[in-house]
């Protein structure tokens, strides 16, 4: 029987593939309902089982995608001819991963920061979940942008949170994804993003320093250094790639073997040409700089699908299209040109 030290480096080695990232389909049932009624979908076990079911049933996604998050509602649903939705994404190619953290409530004395919750049982949950085939994990803990936010207290408990989940996982042989997001709702500067994002990853890396985290081990999810949304001024991907990998030079061991960012409300183009941009620029980082995309990969193809059996080949078509381009910009090939193609 492997090791878990043998499991996790076979899953490193699964996900972290030149020219593939990861597709984030966790969201909860809450935030899916939310999208699903932006486009006219009615939100129902049903209806989310098929949405899912479209898009790891796409032809050929596994060219792009080594890996998937996934929701546990999902994990434990079937495709239609009664295959387990995790084993739908295996035979693809594509690593069936679940994430874990039981979401967000208001950290106390934290001036408006935000605490994520889930620790108590995690290592009770996380055995059926890999016995359904999840082979890594993810959990995020956010970051608001204010005057006075991130608060040192909710920047340090964050980090240990993050730190404490990231051991539990190792512990049962599971490849934790850790993801600090540093919102991009406001109207802050790129340079206070940028402030914030150094601070940010400073202090969970010494939390897993401190937690005995194995890095080799492990995928970071972070933000992109991006100015707030509402800001007047906006960068462009040759600003963000550059502020974005100086903050990670900075924070980032060596021994990370792939940093998969967020889009974090980017739009699907900019989330795009942001990666490309760094592929394109920064040659030489010691990590791989890949994606984990959420709305960056499904907006279009949910746009499409709308629910509708009849157009399921378009919504897979758009999605294929969209994991396509993002492939292309892990190696710096990208370019506006595509977005033109069929």
């Amino acid at each position: 029987m492997m090791s878990v030290v043998d499991q996790m480096q076979a899953a490193v080695s699964d996900l972290v593939q030149p020219g593939k990232g990861i597709l984030a389909a966790d969201e909860s049932t809450p935030t899916i309902t939310k999208r699903f009624n932006a486009v006219g979908i009615e939100s129902q076990e049903e209806s989310r089982r098929s949405y899912r079911e479209m898009l790891l049933g796409t032809e050929g996604i596994g060219e792009f995608l080594s890996g998937v998050i996934l929701f546990e509602e999902t994990l434990g649903q079937r495709s239609a001819d009664g295959t387990p939705l995790p084993e739908v994404a295996a035979r693809q190619g594509i690593v069936p991963g679940i994430k874990v953290d039981k979401g967000l409530t208001a950290l106390a004395n934290g001036q408006g920061d935000k605490i994520t919750q889930g620790l108590d049982g995690l290592p009770e949950r996380l055995a059926p979940y890999k016995e359904q085939g999840a082979r890594f994990a993810k959990w995020r803990d956010v970051y608001p942008i204010t005057a006075n936010n991130p608060t040192r207290l909710g920047i340090a408990t964050n980090a240990e949170v993050l730190a404490r989940y990231a051991a539990i996982c190792q512990a049962q042989g599971i490849v934790p994804i850790v993801e600090p997001e540093v919102l991009i709702d406001g109207d802050h500067t790129i340079d206070r993003c940028a402030e914030v994002s150094e601070a940010v990853l400073n202090a969970v890396f010494h939390a897993l320093h401190r937690h005995g985290v194995l890095l080799e081990y492990m995928l970071l999810k972070p933000s992109m250094v991006v100015p707030g949304k509402d800001h007047p001024q906006k960068a462009n991907p040759a600003e963000v790639a550059e502020r974005t990998i100086r903050i990670l030079r900075r924070t980032v061991p060596a021994a990370v073997p792939s940093i998969n960012f967020l889009s974090g409300g980017q739009s699907p183009e900019q989330a795009t040409a942001n990666l490309n941009a760094m592929n394109q620029g920064h040659a030489g980082v010691p990590w791989e700089l890949s994606f984990s995309y959420a709305r960056a990969l499904q907006e279009p193809p949910m746009a499409i699908w709308r629910g509708e059996a009849k157009n399921v080949a378009a919504a897979q078509a758009a999605f294929y299209k969209r994991a396509k381009l993002n492939a292309a910009a892990r190696s710096g090939k990208y370019t506006e040109e595509m977005e033109k193609s069929s």
